[in-house]
């Protein structure tokens, strides 16, 4: 596996994967590896014939410097985990790299990104793009692949894609969860063990929303559900719950009658924690 520290690094490693292998599957993360992540590259490896991770914490995309500042850090694990799981190259850059002296240039998807979760963490979105289209032109990846659990992230890289005619094919991963339904993410780490099991309230109030659902009731009675599981939860603080069109994220009628998302987010002892759920009438 070859470690990338430099842009033109990685330029050249991609150049040579291309040519001895075909099609590149690029995963970028911000490191603080788990299952999901894993997913993630079991997916590249399926669909491309090589993958090239990146591990980059993105500064731009943290509302809050001490966000950035706690967020976990173990690139030898990370590495490790990448190696074990047939990853061919990892483009580990510093700040200076993505963001050279003088960066002026960002990349926003205007409605996408300041709806939705994007009022809860704003500018979060505006990170995330900027980011994404810098790792795209130094990778220059045939594929890339991006988990659902962060569901309008995907839909909001799905549209700059497109919009700017990025020749990338993205895919979108499943959530991994763990026995007790939670989902798998880096931020699960900040968590004490009273908090961590309080943090289940998250898939437990998606599993009363698909009752519901099932159930044929309306769009207001899923939404009352949802709310009735987290306010039960003393821990935890609704901050988002948003039911939309799947793919657009524009906005419902009354009733249950086509693709649905529900996003959520709600923080637990000072950590916030995101989940999604498609439903389908």
């Amino acid at each position: 596996m070859q470690i990338c520290r430099s842009v033109e690094a990685c330029r050249s490693a991609v150049r040579a994967l291309k040519s001895e292998k075909g099609r590149v599957a690029f995963v970028p993360t911000m490191g603080a590896l788990h299952e999901g992540h894993m997913a993630l590259v079991e997916k590249a490896r399926e669909v491309g014939d090589s993958v090239v991770a990146s591990l980059f914490i993105n500064p731009t995309q943290f509302g809050q410097a001490s966000d950035f500042e706690t967020y976990p850090r173990d690139e030898e694990r990370d590495l490790a985990m990448f190696e074990a799981a047939g990853v061919d190259a990892v483009l580990i850059p510093d700040v200076s790299e993505i963001y050279p002296e003088g960066n002026e240039t960002i990349v926003e998807t205007t409605r996408l990104a300041n709806m939705l979760h994007g009022i809860v963490r704003p500018g979060h979105f505006r990170g995330v793009t900027t980011v994404v289209a810098r790792l795209f032109n130094i990778v220059q990846p045939d594929i890339a692949v991006f988990g659902e659990k962060d569901y309008q992230q995907l839909q909001v890289i799905r549209r700059m894609v497109r919009d700017l005619h990025f020749p990338v094919e993205i895919f979108g991963v499943p959530t991994r969860r763990a026995p007790d339904g939670l989902a798998l993410s880096s931020r699960n780490a900040r968590l004490s063990n009273e908090s961590r099991k309080a943090a289940t309230v998250l898939s437990r109030a998606l599993d009363a929303a698909t009752e519901r659902a099932k159930s044929g009731q309306s769009i207001a009675q899923i939404r009352s559900a949802i709310e009735t599981v987290i306010a039960g939860e003393p821990l935890a603080e609704l901050r988002g719950l948003d039911i939309v069109e799947a793919q657009t994220l524009e906005p419902l009628g009354a009733q249950f009658d086509r693709p649905t998302a529900i996003m959520l987010s709600v923080e637990i002892d000072g950590v916030l924690l995101i989940d999604q759920k498609e439903l389908y009438p």
